[in-house]
């Protein structure tokens, strides 16, 4: 089980990850990126178009970018992997920015990265969230972009999925598995074999005080 820190003594989250390539490519061209910050960390997940070789090369000059400027707002990057990936053959992605100190996530997505955000109190309605996705890609066209803020609580489990995931993942998920089982049973139950495939999972712990 991975955990990061937005400080040494503060852990904001726990995480985990499961990923595939497709069969017959010796990489994948979906990754993921966790950089922490201080009071905050960012999450996301990129699948860069199609597979092979220029799919992984679009994806891990999106993920560069983004722990770069890991700090910024979820649009300010999106909007700086948009110019930094014009001559590569562009990726979706969805991002998801926590903020210890608010208690909130800013996030969104472009093109068909899925992201749900579900709550452990279940008292709360709604009981899940899901990113908006808007049209485009990255490097390509992208439509105009808005981030949406939420709030979240200790517990509360954040999943994003490229699409060589079933969009049924959901029926896999369980609050009291470790994020990286959760990831682990969710590609094994839902990976599509047809394309790259990636899930990450990761637990808000919140900020100790």
């Amino acid at each position: 089980m991975n955990s990061l820190r937005s400080t040494e003594e503060k852990p904001l989250i726990e995480w985990g990850v499961a990923a595939l390539a497709l069969e017959g490519e010796a990489v994948s061209g979906d990754l993921h990126v966790v950089k922490p910050f201080p009071n905050g960390v960012l999450v996301g997940v990129v699948d860069g178009l199609g597979h092979g070789d220029e799919a992984t090369i679009a994806a891990r000059l999106a993920v560069s970018t983004l722990e770069s400027y890991c700090h910024e707002s979820v649009i300010s990057l999106v909007k700086r992997c948009h110019g930094a990936l014009a001559k590569t053959r562009g990726v979706v992605m969805s991002l998801a920015s926590f903020n210890a100190t608010e208690g909130t996530i800013s996030w969104l997505g472009v093109g068909n990265v899925e992201g749900l955000l579900l709550r452990a109190d279940p008292n709360i309605v709604p009981s899940h969230e899901n990113v908006v996705l808007r049209g485009g890609v990255v490097g390509y066209q992208i439509a105009p972009l808005r981030a949406a803020v939420v709030s979240v609580m200790p517990g509360d489990i954040l999943v994003m999925a490229t699409d060589g995931i079933s969009a049924d993942f959901a029926k896999s998920l369980n609050l009291t598995d470790a994020p990286q089982q959760a990831a682990d049973r969710i590609l094994a139950n839902h990976g599509k074999k047809t394309d790259d495939a990636l899930v990450l999972v990761a637990r808000y712990l919140g900020q100790k005080e």
